[in-house]
């Protein structure tokens, strides 16, 4: 099992691990800061070395209990100890646009009864996909837009905690998607809320308060079918 160290903290940005497997550019640690992407969420980007062995880390997944960290190049298979440094200024994006994309969904819970279908965020730009009830015109979306830039303003905190999985599956809120994607075997579910606005089951990174993502500005929206939309937006 690695340990995943951005569960409890996502603004580790370096950490030393053991080395537990090494087969070529593939290197499983027994713990990690680098998310391995899930949610919507893309994998961590950054490095790995030890004195003047170092190879930069373009790719993670995860393997049942384990992430694995796919190498630039490969490293010696004597190597037993290694330091990690994430590309902060990549996760850093994410985070921010993750948070945002919790906000969001909030606001069109709280205002408009409309719930996740899809979502996507990169450093750059994110979208989100929901099935909204209502007329869709560009007086709503600009109303969506000014709700949650107010949120956003309101300097809410992020927390991060667990609950077990009966628990949370009994509280409708905790699973804003249409579909429930939490797997069968994970008991204990981990949950971020966003102070008085939006609680959801979710295991990405996120910053500790919404004064950090700053400001949304919506850059596209279309009509997807009869109900599902989406909103494209970048932040100021």
């Amino acid at each position: 099992m690695t340990e995943e160290i951005f569960l409890k903290d996502s603004y580790t940005k370096e950490f030393e691990a053991r080395v537990v497997k090494l087969e070529g550019r593939e290197v499983v640690l027994d713990r990690t800061a680098f998310y391995p992407g899930g949610g919507g969420q893309p994998p961590d980007k950054g490095s790995l070395g030890i004195g003047p062995i170092e190879a930069m880390v373009v790719d993670a997944r995860r393997e049942g209990g384990e992430v694995v960290h796919i190498l630039d190049r490969p490293i010696p298979d004597t190597v037993r100890d290694l330091k990690g440094e994430l590309d902060w200024g990549r996760r850093f994006a994410h985070m921010r646009y993750h948070t945002a994309l919790h906000v969001l969904s909030g606001v069109i819970w709280r205002n408009f009864d409309a719930r996740v279908t899809g979502g996507q965020m990169r450093a750059d730009r994110a979208r989100m996909d929901f099935s909204f009830p209502g007329e869709w015109t560009a007086d709503v979306v600009g109303e969506i837009e000014r709700l949650t830039n107010e949120a956003l303003a309101e300097e809410r905190p992020v927390c991060v905690y667990e609950l077990e999985r009966e628990k949370a599956l009994a509280n409708p809120d905790l699973i804003r998607t249409q579909v429930n994607l939490v797997p069968e075997r994970v008991r204990r579910i981990r949950i971020v809320e966003i102070q008085d606005l939006d609680t959801q089951a979710d295991g990405g990174t996120h910053v500790a308060n919404t004064r950090e993502v700053g400001r949304v500005e919506i850059t596209g929206h279309k009509s997807k079918g009869r109900q599902n939309k989406r909103i494209e937006f970048v932040l100021r």
